[in-house]
């Protein structure tokens, strides 16, 4: 295996991510306005008879670059490279690319910064190799995609169907099974050890703001760096799971604090502080900082 490259800096300007079809760019100033970043979606989102135009909407579009993401066809489509040559004539350069499973071949512009999409068998084994290419700065992943090409017929637990012991990612039915759990963790595994940053799927039932909150939790708690959607009526319960809690900056403040008047170990109430509870200090002032700008 390669020697991870030196990453490309980059990181989601919040927590929130929402998917807007590129078909509908009515659609793109509000989910601008109600989400941290919008990912505009040439793919599964948006109708193939309509992807001429929404081709053409994307190079017009006047949406902010530094906080709109597109998704793209996968490389191996019939209709990838129209995608690459409309949006290397428009504004915007972080680019999605869905279903990747080996990007050595792919000829991305250079500019682009790409997230990996993690969404099929190949591409779960090859993560480790995706995560390393000189142009990803994260990995995404998607479950139902995953499921389909297994030949299975359901990523989650059914309501009526008891889980196994800590079965589902969210502590309760409607949590996923194990293969994307597995690969849930495998994307931010392989996203750390190449040192770029991991974005967590999707919550489907976009009725179910309870569930999604409890997964963007879970999330947040273990290391991703922003969660995706695809209503924005869940970006709030993101935005809250991600947000910390009062106390948990004011530790981390201490902290920093003691970290400048210290170089090796000290205690913050009572307990040592090393550089692993410093880097969580960080990320928790960090998040503070992205979901609430006066902290």
């Amino acid at each position: 295996m390669d020697t991870p490259h030196a990453p490309r800096t980059w990181i989601p300007a919040g927590p929130a991510l929402l998917f807007a079809p590129a078909d509908r760019p009515e659609r793109f100033a509000k989910a601008e306005q109600r989400s941290d970043m919008v990912i505009v979606d040439l793919e599964d989102g948006c109708r193939a008879e309509n992807r001429t135009d929404a081709r053409r909407t994307i190079v017009e579009s006047s949406l902010n670059p530094a906080t709109t993401i597109v998704r793209i066809n996968p490389p191996e489509s019939d209709e990838f490279a129209e995608d690459v040559e409309a949006v290397a004539r428009s504004p915007f350069t972080q680019v999605m690319i869905p279903k990747a499973e080996d990007l050595t071949a792919v000829d991305f512009p250079e500019q682009w910064d790409v997230i990996a999409l993690i969404e099929t068998p190949r591409g779960v084994l090859n993560a480790a190799e995706i995560a390393i290419h000189p142009q990803v700065v994260a990995l995404f992943w998607g479950a139902e995609d995953l499921t389909a090409a297994l030949g299975g017929t359901s990523s989650r637990y059914g309501r009526d169907e008891v889980p196994t012991p800590g079965g589902g990612v969210s502590g309760h039915p409607g949590g996923y099974r194990e293969v994307p759990r597995l690969t849930r963790s495998l994307v931010l595994l392989h996203a750390a050890a190449a040192g770029i940053v991991a974005l967590d799927s999707i919550h489907a039932d976009t009725t179910d703001s309870t569930g999604a909150y409890a997964e963007a939790v879970d999330a947040a708690a273990s290391g991703f760096a922003a969660t995706v959607s695809i209503h924005p009526g869940l970006v709030p319960a993101i935005r809250k799971a991600y947000s910390p809690t009062e106390e948990q900056v004011d530790w981390a403040r201490r902290v920093e604090e003691g970290a400048r008047s210290n170089s090796g170990a000290f205690a913050v109430d009572g307990k040592m502080i090393d550089l692993p509870l410093r880097r969580q200090a960080q990320v928790i002032l960090a998040r503070a900082q992205a979901t609430h700008p006066s902290h």
